[in-house]
């Protein structure tokens, strides 16, 4: 695996690393180079998928992925949960044609600049979801109530990854067939600020098209 750690989020314009990851809708590899100069690329990178928000980025990607397809985007959905763990998940939660790839180690994090932030930042932040949550909650307190909602059983597997990454950016990347990101969306985690947001999809989408050409 070729990756460089960099400080701070890779913006359009950057040259993004190859990073070879293990394949959650089928057997083997993905890796970033196999798409170099065959088409562009909308990689998301996101915790694990013992994280609520994480689940519906991936089935917002799942969403789009037939629209970017039709204009020659392929979109690879990356979660740090361990391959066999995904891979069960997603059996009872298919993602048709969209493709997906295990991190645990969060080593395109790493390469692509989505930083890790301190405890204390996530302890202070209190997330209001009028008609989700029946009040504001702290980060843990929300995972645990929106998994128990929506009936995620939390495994040994998703508790070791619970532990090592609730302070893990989140963020998604457009990347042209040269291996250059285009557009990208990025989480802020912090306290006073809107957390857990999702991207613009027309926003995304306009974006594909100019790739796209």
């Amino acid at each position: 695996m070729s990756t460089r750690y960099v400080d701070h989020p890779l913006q359009p314009g950057d040259r993004v690393p190859n990073v070879v990851f293990d394949a959650i809708s089928s057997e083997g590899k993905i890796a970033l180079d196999d798409f170099r100069g065959r088409s562009p690329l909308l990689i998301g990178l996101f915790r694990g998928l013992h994280c609520p928000f994480c689940r519906r980025h991936v089935a917002a990607m799942a969403y789009l992925n037939p629209m970017l397809r039709e204009k020659g985007v392929q979109s690879l959905a990356v979660v740090n949960t361990p391959v066999e763990r995904a891979r069960l998940y997603f059996r009872y939660h298919p993602i048709p044609d969209l493709l997906a790839a295990s991190d645990p180690g969060r080593a395109s994090h790493q390469a692509f600049g989505l930083r890790e932030v301190g405890i204390d930042t996530v302890m202070a932040i209190r997330i209001d979801l009028p008609g989700e949550l029946p009040e504001p909650m702290s980060v843990m307190a929300m995972d645990e109530f929106l998994n128990e909602k929506e009936g995620y059983q939390i495994t040994e597997a998703d508790q070791q990854m619970m532990t090592a990454d609730h302070g893990q950016l989140v963020g998604q990347f457009l990347i042209d067939r040269e291996g250059i990101v285009r557009w990208s969306f990025t989480e802020v985690l912090e306290a006073g600020l809107q957390t857990f947001k999702a991207p613009n999809s027309e926003e995304l989408m306009s974006a594909a098209s100019q790739v796209a050409h």
